[in-house]
């Protein structure tokens, strides 16, 4: 009876490991767990098994894999997205793809992260989380970040403007400055297009070159993925600890009552607009989220977000290839409801009263400061920044609420990327295109 029991023991135990070698999501799930264990076991405000000194150590080997890891996606992601948005407009087989595709999904962006500042607002207008912070914890002198700041000017918009168009595309890529290469990438795919046919498929082949190549950098790189997402949790486990969270209990739980809330949202838009089970919809997509929450990085996962979209959601690769691109570039929801959450919780903070006026202000300058944010970790609180000073709030104010931003940045990471593959199935609705599947050799995990 007992060796029976101790065989179907095994059999389950060997089914488990396979499903774990063959699932992408599982992987990662186990590695996060671990690395939160480990990070908590070692951390100086967690069990403190090791001397601070030493977890410090540890703390900048262990998240090793995971700079390995960014720096070889970081890497290939301007030719990635260069070639992916070029490929979408020229490849897509119908001169008037571009136009469709344009005048939908941009006003659709728009409106989103409009909607999401608005949630943000609205949130932390009836929660107010600056109510639980101590006033006595105002009266230390906060360390000064020594970040520029900047506020709202009417007349340098024409620049702005004009500035979308790099006039030095090597300065663009040195810079990384994402929405230039996106513009830059953008009208190249329209002059492609235009020439004549055979000169469009010697082109198309060339890109589709630097597709593949970028594609097999991400291949290598997706093989680290579950040890850099374990190394990645482990070292903000170490840095942050507990206290930091508790403290800001309040203020943490509104922004993720915001994403859930965004989130749910997307899942509406799925059934309502995309005409799909949002159930099954999450069920696909929980690859890409786990990735882009232990990574912080929208371009991490740029690449499994297209494989999932062609492959398991079955959209169009066309869109696919010219919406992912853009919308790990200008649609960042997450960020845009986090940042106007945290500006009004440290005008709460600070006893600083908005008026309708710099509400309407907050909003506009949330929404232009998410749109073109870098698709890397950590780039929010530096966003941040440039909004504070328009409502009021010294930028020295970030010392309260950087010891929880990694935290955060890793959820709304998550429900960015959520948000661009919630655009692609929508728009695959409006822009009927075929084929509705091609391989992508990313990587072989499921």
């Amino acid at each position: 009876m007992s060796v029976g029991f101790e065989q179907h023991r095994r059999v389950q135990l060997d089914q488990i490991i396979i499903l774990a070698k063959t699932r992408l999501w599982i992987q990662i799930l186990i590695a996060m767990v671990l690395g939160f264990a480990v990070g908590l076991s070692l951390s100086p405000e967690g069990l403190a098994l090791v001397p601070a000194e030493l977890s410090l150590t540890l703390a900048e080997w262990l998240q090793l894999p995971g700079t390995i890891f960014l720096n070889l996606i970081q890497m290939v992601v301007i030719p990635l997205v260069i070639s992916s948005i070029a490929l979408g407009i020229c490849g897509g087989g119908d001169n008037q793809y571009l136009k469709r595709a344009g005048l939908r999904i941009f006003p659709y962006f728009i409106f989103t992260t409009v909607l999401a500042v608005v949630i943000g607002i609205v949130l932390v207008e009836w929660i107010h989380p600056g109510a639980y912070i101590d006033r006595p914890i105002m009266s230390v002198e906060l360390a000064d970040l020594a970040v520029p700041a900047s506020t709202f000017n009417a007349a340098a918009v024409p620049d702005k403007i004009a500035e979308l168009i790099p006039n030095n595309l090597s300065v663009a890529f040195s810079t990384k400055n994402m929405i230039q290469i996106v513009v830059a990438a953008i009208i190249s795919g329209i002059a492609i297009a235009s020439l004549p046919e055979e000169r469009v498929v010697f082109a198309v082949k060339l890109l589709e070159l630097a597709q593949e190549i970028s594609l097999k950098v991400v291949s290598w790189a997706m093989l680290l993925a579950p040890l850099a997402v374990f190394g990645l949790l482990a070292d903000i486990s170490i840095r942050v600890g507990i206290s930091a969270i508790a403290g800001l209990a309040a203020y943490v739980a509104t922004v993720l009552i915001g994403l859930i809330c965004l989130y749910l949202f997307y899942l509406l838009l799925i059934k309502v607009l995309g005409g799909k089970s949002p159930l099954l919809f999450a069920k696909h997509i929980r690859d890409v989220q786990l990735l882009a929450f232990s990574t912080s990085s929208s371009a991490a996962v740029m690449p499994l977000s297209m494989k999932v979209a062609i492959e398991q959601l079955r959209l169009s690769p066309p869109i696919v290839k010219f919406i992912i691109p853009i919308g790990a570039t200008v649609n960042m929801d997450g960020t845009a409801l986090y940042q106007v959450i945290a500006a009004v919780f440290l005008t709460q903070v600070f006893g600083i009263d908005l008026s309708v006026g710099q509400f309407a202000l907050l909003t506009i300058t949330t929404v232009g400061a998410s749109i073109g944010a870098p698709s890397t970790p950590g780039v929010g609180i530096v966003i941040l920044t440039t909004i504070l000073q328009s409502i009021g709030v010294p930028a020295s104010g970030i010392a309260l609420i950087i010891g929880v931003d990694r935290i955060l940045d890793m959820c709304r990471t998550a429900v960015n990327v959520t948000g661009d593959l919630t655009a692609c199935t929508i728009m695959d609705k409006w822009l009927v295109q075929e084929p509705k599947s091609e391989p992508m050799t990313i990587t072989s995990e499921g």
